[in-house]
């Protein structure tokens, strides 16, 4: 597909690259991309280092000369983790022209404006949207929407598998946030593949996604024989039932596992500080320990990239999915030899096996990736290991 990914393997050595972006005199050859994020509010941990990496990308592959000679400018919008904004997004991207859409960070966003990608024929990237529906139009797949992170059902099945097989674990209790369409599918695919495996989830204990406080729970577990506990959610609420797990009787040194909703820089705070948090691990979409020549480049490159921006910030997983978001998108546009949104579409749907930095991806026939999952290992806050788990 001519030089994109030669340009990703290029460009991850270089870091600090001023953003390009047109002139008006060069509007007729730019490409336009659209990108809604969740840029303030809840969730902007994970929209922030999206936008950065879309940013690096974009910065790179203009450095060297564009996409067929045209430079590629971003149309960036904040959606604030609210879906009405999201779809004002939508639309205002449309109006702008833009050729495809990188974007949403979360799943309900991007479920929340899959439907206009559908009626106006374009494209819809998310990086990080790992909710099984996110591709899908009913009991179809939305022709418009793709996602370069693995789904749900998969790191439900890995954390099941990882829970019978590395931490030997026959008897697991759940905690599950049943506000959360993330949390309850995790949990449901979680329990269907340890009793498969010959576990058992001996309870199930639910809780608001307002809830602060989780002691009455935590102190009835307690009472229970199993070996792990699974928190299927997000950080906001994982770190504090993680903290309060610790100080209970019975609980402080339990093993505890989880998605990749863990992935959050403030987990140890929420949880009431690093020494709480050992005996953690959770599936992930990549890792900077890893000794992988592109995995390193790309930590080096994007902490420069950021730094040069007065931001100087370390590589997240939303960092490198949403950089390989942007290069498959890159590769799907120069392989098309076209801007006009629907080529674009079939292309990237054509698009061979891509080496990112997250790993080699592929699509499969709903459009989700197909690629490796790491489980990662935290003890007393830092990560210390990462396992490889192939689909």
């Amino acid at each position: 597909m001519k030089k994109l990914i030669s340009l990703l393997v290029a460009f991850l050595v270089i870091g600090g690259l001023a953003a390009c972006s047109a002139t008006s005199e060069e509007k007729a050859d730019t490409i336009l991309i659209g990108v809604n994020l969740e840029l303030t509010g809840d969730v902007s941990v994970y929209g922030v280092p999206e936008r950065n990496a879309f940013e690096q990308a974009v910065s790179e592959v203009n450095a060297a000369g564009g996409i067929d000679g045209k430079l590629v400018e971003l149309v960036i919008y904040d959606n604030a983790y609210d879906q009405a904004k999201a779809v004002q997004n939508t639309e205002k991207l449309i109006e702008d022209g833009v050729v495809a859409i990188l974007g949403s960070a979360t799943s309900g966003m991007t479920m929340a404006i899959a439907p206009l990608a559908k009626e106006n024929g374009l494209v819809v990237f998310t990086p990080s949207g790992t909710n099984s529906a996110v591709t899908m139009d009913g009991t179809v797949v939305n022709p418009y929407v793709f996602r370069s992170c693995f789904i749900d059902p998969f790191q439900g099945q890995v954390l099941a598998n990882f829970a019978s097989n590395d931490l030997a674990a026959s008897k697991v209790v759940i905690m599950v946030n049943n506000g959360s369409e993330y949390s309850k599918e995790l949990a449901r695919i979680f329990t269907e593949q340890l009793n498969k495996n010959g576990g058992q989830v001996v309870e199930t204990a639910s809780y608001a996604d307002s809830d602060t406080d989780y002691k009455a729970s935590l102190t009835s577990l307690a009472s229970k024989d199993f070996d792990v506990l699974f928190i299927a959610d997000y950080a906001k609420n994982a770190g504090l039932i993680i903290g309060q797990a610790r100080s209970t009787a019975g609980l402080e040194t339990v093993k505890i596992i989880g998605p990749d909703g863990f992935e959050d820089p403030q987990l140890n705070d929420l949880a009431g500080g690093a020494q709480n948090v050992s005996n953690v691990y959770f599936s992930t979409h990549f890792s900077s320990l890893s000794d992988n020549q592109k995995v390193t480049d790309f930590v080096a490159s994007y902490q420069a990239f950021t730094k040069a921006a007065g931001k100087e910030e370390p590589a997240s997983v939303f960092a490198a999915l949403a950089y390989d978001a942007a290069y498959m998108l890159f590769a799907a546009i120069d392989a098309a030899d076209s801007t006009d949104p629907q080529a674009i579409r079939d292309s990237l749907e054509s698009l061979p096996a891509f080496s990112g930095v997250t790993g080699d991806i592929s699509f499969d026939a709903l459009h989700n990736a197909v690629k490796p999952a790491f489980l990662i290992e935290l003890n007393n806050g830092v990560a210390v290991n990462a396992t490889i788990v192939n689909p």
